[in-house]
């Protein structure tokens, strides 16, 4: 439920670009602890305008407190050197290799 409602609290925003999901959530763990998420926002995205429980999933130790997530999150102007190289980036492990990724999107 709490990936589902940080998913609802950030679509809602209307800014939405990527929604990647990284940790626990994406192995063979029968019951995941941890929730891990990397946000792409479009530029357009003005945090001032973000409000109520939706603000706090913009920062990342009030996420952390309400929602037991770690979210991090971006413009796509601040991808570098764009999105995907940006979300290829958090795939990668400091040893060098590959965890698991998924990407949320609509249907």
């Amino acid at each position: 439920m709490r990936l589902k409602r940080i998913y609802e609290l950030v679509a809602a925003t209307g800014h939405l670009k990527r929604f990647i999901v990284l940790g626990s959530f994406v192995t063979a763990k029968p019951e995941p602890n941890d929730v891990d998420v990397f946000l792409v926002m479009q530029d357009t995205f003005d945090l001032a305008q973000v409000t109520g429980e939706a603000r706090l999933v913009f920062d990342h130790s009030a996420a952390q407190a309400h929602f037991g997530a770690s979210v991090f999150w971006l413009r796509r102007m601040a991808a570098f050197p764009d999105e995907g190289e940006a979300v290829f980036g958090w795939q990668l492990k400091r040893n060098g290799t590959r965890r698991g990724i998924v990407e949320v999107t609509e249907a």
